[in-house]
C-alpha cells in the first residue's frame, strides 16, 4: 500500500488490510467455485485477490478512477474478475443469483442494503459485509421502526458476528466497525409481493406509538384482529413496533387471505 493513494475519508472509504478478517468473511459466506460474488468498493483489491481464488465470477465495483486503473492492472490476467468503475448505486445488478463479500463504503450503507435486500431480493443470496457498527446494531433493536429492517429480517437471517478493530483498516476509521453475516431464508412468500409487503409494514408503522390492536384495526375488522392475536400469539396491547419479523409476515399473509384487495395499503 503506497501513500500516493490513500482512501478518501469523506466517502467512508477505509481499506481492509486484515487477512484474517478477509478470510473469515469469505468463509462465513460459504463461497464456492460456482458463485458470482460482488466486492462493493473494492479499493486496492485487498479482498478481491482472495475472492478470485475461490469464486467462479468476481465483480469488483469501485468509484475512484485511480483505483479502478489499479484494479484493471492488478487483474489484467484474471479471467474470472470483472472491474466496474462506477458508484454502486448506479451499478446494474446481476439478473442471476449472486453473493456479496465486501468492506462497503460506510457513507452509503443504507442505500446498499436497500439495493441488495429489497430491489435485488430475487437474486441476492447473502454474504458477509464489513460495515460501520452503529447501523449494524440498528438492525437488531428490540423495537423495529424502519419498514425496511422488518423486510430484511423477513427474508434473511442477519447475524452481527463481531466488532472489527481499527487496526484492520487503512486508514483506521474514526468509527467502530463490525462484520455482518447475511443468509437468505427459504422464501416465506412470493418475492413479487415484496412491494405490497413493504407498503403493509409502512402503513402500520406510520404511527409507531399505536398499540398493535389499534394499528391492525386500520386494515382488519375487529373480529379478525382478535383471531390474528390468538393464531399468532400477538399481544394486542403492545406497541406496533414490538412485532417480530415473523409476526409481521404472518399478519401480512393473513391480510392476503381475509382482506379484500381494494382495502390493501398501497
Amino acid at each position: 500500500m503506497t501513500k500516493k493513494k490513500l482512501p478518501v475519508r469523506l466517502t467512508g472509504q477505509h481499506f481492509t488490510i486484515d487477512k484474517v478478517l478477509i478470510e473469515d468473511a469469505i468463509k462465513q459466506s460459504n463461497i464456492n467455485s460456482q458463485d458470482t460474488v460482488l466486492d462493493i468498493g473494492a479499493g486496492k483489491g485487498f479482498l478481491t485477490v482472495h475472492l478470485f481464488k475461490t469464486a467462479n465470477n468476481v465483480v469488483a465495483i469501485e468509484n475512484d478512477t485511480a483505483l479502478v486503473e489499479h484494479l484493471l492492472k492488478l487483474f489484467s490476467n484474471a479471467r474470472n474478475v470483472k472491474i466496474f468503475g462506477c458508484d454502486f448505486r448506479n451499478f446494474e445488478i446481476p439478473k442471476t443469483p449472486f453473493k456479496v463479500v465486501s468492506n462497503i463504503p460506510y457513507g452509503i450503507t443504507s442505500d446498499i442494503f436497500k439495493i441488495l435486500m429489497f430491489e435485488s431480493l430475487e437474486n441476492f443470496l447473502g454474504g458477509s459485509i464489513v460495515l460501520q457498527l452503529e447501523p449494524a446494531q440498528k438492525l437488531f433493536l428490540g423495537k423495529l421502526y424502519n419498514p425496511y429492517t422488518v423486510l430484511y429480517h423477513t427474508f434473511f437471517d442477519l447475524k452481527l458476528l463481531y466488532e472489527v478493530g481499527h487496526e484492520s483498516f487503512l486508514p483506521p476509521p474514526t468509527v467502530k466497525s463490525a462484520l455482518l453475516s447475511i443468509k437468505r431464508k427459504q422464501s416465506s412468500f412470493d418475492y413479487d409481493l415484496k412491494v405490497k409487503y413493504l407498503s403493509f409494514i409502512s402503513c402500520l408503522l406510520q404511527k409507531p406509538d399505536l398499540s398493535v390492536r389499534t394499528a391492525l384495526k386500520s386494515i382488519f375488522r375487529k373480529s379478525q384482529v382478535r383471531l390474528i392475536s390468538e393464531k399468532f400469539g400477538i399481544n394486542l396491547n403492545s406497541q406496533i413496533v414490538c412485532l417480530s419479523p415473523s409476526q409481521w409476515k404472518n399478519c401480512f399473509l393473513e391480510m392476503l387471505k381475509v382482506v379484500p384487495e381494494r382495502c390493501h395499503p398501497s
